[in-house]
């Protein structure tokens, strides 16, 4: 099937997108990135040595650009400014590749998104030519005031980071899917398989993960769950429910020609 997710302008057949913070190792990290099937790789700029650091581990020698899609992230940053400034860093870093993360959060126990100052980035970072993904608030509003900035994709949140509660809020994701003509993909939340699958249903475009596959029990195994649960979910959406019928049941056999009727 040729259903591609298409961000910037970029087809990616994989609409799985994971995180690389977590793991035991950088060799785990490959391991579940290969069994996720992801092509779109976040890393945290603040704690992750993508070059920054000379002499040290350097994740872009496991995970290459010429294979995957980096994604610098802003993890850690609390203010527009300090955002800004991390993802001109990763720029230099990557030898001018402009995709990032936008990510400003509003504390640091619950990692919820600071709007304001989001808004603030998202503006200044189009400006200067990035082609900004953005963490944001389940707010059809304010997801609909960074599409119109000029962000290429908005991510909502499904709940808090690393909370693995699932959707809390799927009504909010319909208003946002519904009113955005750029790609929307849930971002934070996810705990299992059928959290994924069901952003899927709902009509987003992909999901974004990290906890929930650096996390499990077995890393790598969940990685697979989690490519085909958005896999899935993409496949349900795209072939359309059946209606519910509360109070109705509806027989599958024919209720003609019954033995006795």
């Amino acid at each position: 099937m040729n259903d591609p997710l298409v961000i910037a302008g970029k087809s990616y057949t994989s609409r799985l997108l994971v995180g690389t913070g977590k793991y035991k190792d950088f060799a785990e990290t490959r391991a579940a990135i290969d069994a996720s099937g992801a092509e779109i790789v976040t890393v945290a700029i603040r704690r992750t040595n993508i070059g920054q650091n000379p002499g040290e581990p350097n994740l872009l020698e496991v995970l290459p650009p010429e294979k995957f899609t980096i994604l610098p992230n802003t993890a850690g940053c609390y203010t527009a400014d300090d955002a800004v400034r991390t993802l001109r860093l990763a720029r230099e870093l990557l030898d001018g590749h402009a995709l990032v993360k936008l990510e400003v959060l509003g504390d640091p126990k619950s990692l919820f998104p600071n709007m304001p100052e989001t808004l603030k980035a998202a503006e200044t970072l189009v400006k200067d030519g990035f082609d900004v993904m953005v963490y944001c608030a389940d707010d059809p509003i304010q997801a609909k005031m960074l599409e119109e900035i000029g962000c290429v994709a908005v991510m909502p949140l499904a709940s808090l980071i690393g909370s693995g509660m699932g959707i809390l809020n799927p009504w909010n994701l319909r208003l946002i899917i519904d009113n955005a003509r750029v790609p929307v993909l849930v971002d934070a939340g996810v705990g299992t398989a059928s959290d994924a699958a069901i952003a899927m249903e709902l009509g987003c475009d992909g999901v974004l993960m990290n906890t929930a596959i650096a996390a499990a029990g077995r890393p790598v195994l969940m990685a697979g769950a989690m490519k085909k649960a958005v896999e899935a979910g993409r496949e349900a959406y795209l072939a359309g429910r059946m209606p519910r019928k509360f109070y109705s049941a509806d027989p599958s056999s024919p209720t003609q020609g019954l033995i006795g009727s």
